[in-house]
C-alpha cells in the first residue's frame, strides 16, 4: 500500500505506522507521510467502491455545513492492493467523555443549516450512500413521507423477502402495506424539511479529539432530521445533557415519540439484512406496533 499511495498521491514518503483499526465491515490502518497522518479504510468485497465514495462525498457534505468536526476526506480509490479504498485524515479520537453537549449543540446545527439556507429542496442525496454495507438509494422526492416508504422502508423488505423467502418473513409485507397507508398520519400537524444527516449515527460513530466533538462513518442524506435519533435510541449511549443541547437548538415538537419508533423501524429491518434473523422479530413487533 505505501507505494500505491506514493504513486496515486505524488507523497514523497508514505510508511505505515502501527496503528491499525476497523469494525464488523471494514479494516484500516494509518500512514505516516511528508504530509502528514492519514487514515486508510479498505475493503476488498464487491461493491465497497460504492460504500466508500459514497462516504466520501457524505464527509464533504457535513464539512461544508461548519458545524460539526468529521475527519476531512482526501481520496477514494476503486482499486488498491487492499481492494478499494478511502483516505482520510487522522485524527486521534477517543471515547466521547466531555463534548456530549458540544455534540448535541453541533448535530442540531448540522441539521438545522439546510433548513435555514434552504440549499436543497428536496429529500435524498446526490449519489448512493451505505448505512453499514447495504447501498440506499437517494433518489431524489419531494415529499418526505414518499421517501421514507418507497426509498428506505420499501427496499429492506424488497430483500428480505427475496433473499430468505415468504416463509421466513412472515406477514413482513402485508405489515409494511398497512404501514405504507397509516404513515402520513404520524406527521399530521408537522412540516419537514430536508436536513443534512449522517444516517448511521450509533455511539460507535462518534468520539472526540482533545478539540472538539467528531462524527465519522456517515451514510448521509437530506431527511428529517428526526431519524436520526432512531438508531440511537436502539443502542443507547448517549447523555441527557447531549439531547439537552440538542433540543436547544432545534426544540422537540409534537409525535416525536412515535415517530423515533417509526425510525427505529428502518434499523431494525436493515439490521435483520446484515445480520440476520436475531432482528426479525423487533422488525414485526415494530411493525405491528406501529399499523395497531
Amino acid at each position: 500500500m505505501e507505494s500505491f499511495l506514493q504513486k496515486e498521491l505524488n507523497f514523497d514518503s508514505v510508511k505505515s505506522t502501527n496503528y491499525s483499526g476497523g469494525g464488523c465491515i471494514n479494516n484500516g490502518r494509518s500512514y505516516d507521510t511528508d504530509r502528514g497522518r492519514f487514515f486508510l479504510k479498505y475493503n476488498k468485497k464487491p461493491g465497497s467502491h460504492t460504500m466508500f465514495k459514497g462516504e466520501f462525498l457524505s464527509l464533504q457534505a457535513i464539512e461544508n455545513t461548519n458545524s460539526i468536526r468529521v475527519p476531512h476526506p482526501v481520496s477514494v480509490f476503486e482499486n488498491t492492493p487492499n481492494g478499494s479504498a478511502i483516505l482520510l485524515e487522522h485524527l486521534d479520537i477517543s471515547s466521547l467523555r466531555s463534548r456530549e453537549a458540544e455534540l448535541g449543540t453541533k448535530l442540531a446545527q448540522m441539521h438545522k443549516h439546510n433548513i435555514d439556507t434552504k440549499e436543497v429542496s428536496q429529500f435524498g442525496f446526490e449519489d448512493a450512500t451505505c448505512c453499514g454495507f447495504i447501498p440506499l438509494d437517494n433518489s431524489w422526492k419531494d415529499n418526505w413521507v414518499s421517501f421514507y416508504a418507497q426509498n428506505r422502508i420499501k427496499p429492506q423488505v424488497e430483500m428480505l423477502v427475496k433473499e430468505r423467502g415468504k416463509s421466513s418473513v412472515g406477514d413482513l409485507n402485508h405489515l409494511y402495506q398497512l404501514l405504507v397507508r397509516k404513515m402520513p398520519q404520524f406527521f399530521n400537524d408537522i412540516e419537514v424539511h430536508p436536513s443534512l444527516l449522517h444516517g448511521d449515527l450509533w455511539s460507535g460513530n462518534v468520539g472526540e479529539t482533545r478539540d472538539a466533538a467528531v462524527i465519522f462513518d456517515p451514510g448521509s442524506f437530506y431527511g428529517h432530521s428526526e431519524f436520526e435519533f432512531g438508531i440511537m435510541s436502539i443502542f443507547g449511549g448517549f447523555s441527557r445533557s447531549f439531547y439537552d443541547a440538542y433540543f436547544n437548538v432545534l426544540p422537540k415538537v409534537k409525535g416525536h415519540d412515535q415517530r423515533n419508533t417509526l425510525y427505529e423501524l428502518f434499523h431494525n429491518l436493515n439490521h435483520w439484512n446484515h445480520f440476520g434473523s436475531s432482528y426479525k422479530s423487533g422488525s414485526i413487533s415494530i411493525l405491528r406496533d406501529l399499523t395497531s
